[in-house]
């Protein structure tokens, strides 16, 4: 599995349009994820404070498009980029996912 950090939003509309898209994809080119190892690291560096978080649960083998794990940060650490959109019947689960007033 991997996971990604989303808000309502965005969310509602994957709902609307059968697929997940974030800006992040037409930016640089893919989605951008995490191991579940990461997920917490990410959240407190990019999410810190935000309110209505979703966790996407991703089931790698069901994606129809790439899946590579980069290092595009140059930190020695891989996390894992979707080069295009995510199909609803890939996400396995979809959790409610709130910040406390310290991070994660």
């Amino acid at each position: 599995m991997i996971y990604r950090i989303t808000n309502n939003y965005d969310w509602d509309l994957a709902q609307k349009n059968g697929y997940f898209v974030s800006a992040d994809l037409n930016l640089e080119g893919f989605i951008h994820c995490s191991s579940i190892d990461q997920v917490v690291e990410v959240a407190n560096r990019l999410y810190k404070g935000q309110t209505n978080l979703l966790l996407l649960e991703i089931e790698e083998t069901r994606l129809s498009a790439t899946l590579k794990w980069e290092d595009t940060h140059g930190s020695g650490e891989l996390f894992p980029h979707v080069y295009g959109t995510i199909a609803l019947d890939a996400i396995a689960r979809c959790l409610n996912f709130q910040p406390n007033v310290a991070g994660l």
